[in-house]
């Protein structure tokens, strides 16, 4: 996708002008949230600072440690309350060595990651025969036992869509192949990277062993190997790969979530919670996952807040450990659940542009996802039908039935770049960033100060 030049700003605000919706003039406050916050630094600065200061931050490694460290002090700096790290223990995978080789008929090395919660090999690898399945499907059909000794390869053909979408259907091959393969028999898999680009940087993830399933080495090959790959079996000659994934799982590690306010005026009325996780993949310095989320809602929040007396609090939540399997979710719901949140949001999607606003709130809250959506329509974001659904950070507390409302960005690009090598700060289009603030600033001011009881019921 062309990049947005910074300044640019015209071309954030095409989606207002294509749009049917006939909505009313947003209050001036609004007007002047959006104004401030397009001009916004302090997104950028958070973002810069956290993936050149801290770089990659692994779920409870000494890495992500520092990430909690140097949050604390940058929301101490900024200006806000009760900044503190709320710590909890995890068990921790950490990747090892990873790597392949063909070793017939057409000996080549082949680009590859461990996926999360791998099983590592002895450290002198092993040696099996390809089994290519063109999808999970196909894998799932495989008689049980027929992959004894063998390497499964399981292919597929992500493709890009502005809501990412796709990620669910096709993540399943990563999430469950590995799974499938070790009750079909087989002493480890391989998957097409899930991811949609074409370059040969291999995506990570994590993925979470069935119950009784005894864990094999999996890994992700990158898109471009993986078609390698699948044209050296199409020539119909026995394929056989010698793997290397040496990697550990350590017990009981620390990990926390970063917690820090704007207090409102009246702590009965409630909490508006803004999320993003802290934590990263090994591979990039997590700038678009998900530095720069935490860098939107920070300076969002801080727009708010200047704008005027809050009656609600604004809660900043940095969860850790979100890219195994959203320990840091749980672990805020496990403290902070019984207290009152009015509304949830999460920014975990990269940092281009806000295109569509979700909802999912009590009918007591129509007259601000009017206004809401009143102030939105001038940066080009125009409300959908579809329900809100949060992220992982929040998915407890929605769970739960606190309301929720998505910001939805642009994701035709971000699974291009997501859980690689290439998740660094280049890839962020400050124009794009500024945009997400001003659409974040308005919906935390137009909730924190509200004058409706904002009910849950």
């Amino acid at each position: 996708m062309q990049k947005i030049r910074s300044g640019t700003i015209a071309a954030l605000l095409l989606g207002s002008i294509a749009s049917p919706l006939r909505v009313a003039a947003a209050p001036p406050v609004a007007a002047a949230i959006r104004e401030a916050a397009l001009q916004d630094s302090i997104a950028w600065d958070f973002t810069e600072g956290l993936t050149t200061e801290v770089g990659p931050r692994p779920a409870g490694t000494p890495q992500e440690a520092r990430a909690r460290d140097w949050a604390v002090a940058k929301l101490k700096s900024l200006g806000f309350s009760n900044v503190h790290a709320d710590p909890y223990s995890m068990p921790v995978w950490v990747r090892g060595h990873d790597e392949a080789r063909i070793v017939s008929p057409f000996p080549q090395h082949l680009a590859l990651a461990a996926l999360g919660n791998s099983a590592s090999t002895p450290a002198k690898g092993i040696e099996g025969e390809v089994v290519y399945f063109p999808t999970l499907a196909d894998l799932q059909a495989a008689p049980d036992g027929s992959l004894k000794g063998k390497i499964a390869f399981v292919s597929h053909a992500m493709t890009a869509t502005q809501d990412g979408s796709s990620y669910s259907h096709f993540g399943a091959t990563r999430r469950q192949g590995p799974s499938v393969a070790s009750r079909k028999g087989a002493a480890a898999i391989l998957i097409r990277s899930i991811g949609t680009d074409q370059h040969r940087l291999p995506h990570s993830g994590v993925q979470m062993w069935a119950d009784g399933v005894k864990p094999i080495p999996a890994a992700a090959l990158s898109t471009v190997d993986a078609d390698q790959l699948t044209r050296i079996v199409s020539r119909g000659q026995p394929v056989r790969i010698h793997l290397i994934l040496t990697s550990r799982m350590l017990k009981d590690q620390p990990s926390g979530n970063v917690i820090a306010e704007l207090p409102g005026a009246d702590p009965a009325a409630g909490i508006v919670l803004a999320a993003c996780h802290l934590d990263s993949w090994d591979q990039g310095t997590g700038a678009i996952d998900d530095a720069s989320g935490c860098g939107i809602i920070t300076a969002a929040a801080l727009h708010a807040a200047k704008a005027g007396s809050l009656r609600r609090t604004i809660r900043i939540l940095m969860a850790g450990a979100e890219e195994v399997g959203g320990d840091g979710g749980r672990a805020y719901f496990a403290t902070h659940g019984s207290e009152r949140h009015v509304v949830a949001m999460e920014s975990d999607f990269g940092a281009d542009r806000v295109w569509r606003v979700d909802f999912k709130l009590p009918a007591s809250y129509a007259a601000v996802s009017n206004r809401i959506s009143n102030a939105l329509a001038p940066l080009g974001i125009a409300p959908s039908r579809t329900a809100a659904g949060g992220g992982s950070d929040i998915e407890p507390l929605v769970k739960a039935g606190v309301p929720v409302l998505d910001l939805q960005q642009d994701g035709t690009r971000y699974f291009d770049i997501h859980h690689t090598a290439d998740d660094t700060l280049d890839k962020v289009d400050r124009a794009q960033l500024q945009q997400n603030v001003a659409a974040w600033a308005v919906t935390l001011h137009e909730f924190a100060t509200t004058t409706e009881s904002l009910a849950n019921k």
